[in-house]
């Protein structure tokens, strides 16, 4: 593809924009269940066809563009599979939970303080 933006007379006859396109849905090198999650994951960068496009243009060069394209790719693929960690309930520690007690009653006694005086 050709490159937009400034270059001179020479840009105007050389392609260097490169152009990659992911066929997600006909993929050989994915399960089912990376498909399924991808398609989740990448959602808004999928078109109707279940196609990834990605382009680059900000080389001179179409072998750097090229590299930085799919890169790119599999940048975007790979942390698109990273399986977030399962999150593990935790008991608060006796310490804490004494350590709260105590700045209840500390803020209920000041608070308690606050009031008008008794004349009994």
């Amino acid at each position: 593809m050709r490159s937009s933006g400034p270059g001179g007379q020479h840009a105007n006859k050389v392609s260097s924009k490169v152009e990659v396109t992911f066929d997600l849905v006909n993929s050989g090198g994915l399960t089912e269940k990376e498909k399924s999650r991808l398609h989740l994951k990448l959602k808004s960068k999928l078109s109707k066809n279940g196609l990834l496009l990605l382009q680059c243009d900000e080389s001179r060069s179409q072998h750097k563009n090229k590299a930085v394209v799919t890169e790119r790719l599999f940048k975007l693929l790979e942390t698109a599979l990273i399986l977030p960690k399962k999150r593990k309930p935790s008991k608060p520690s006796r310490s804490s939970i004494e350590k709260r007690l105590k700045s209840k009653k500390k803020s209920a006694l000041k608070k308690a303080n606050r009031g008008k005086p008794r004349l009994d």
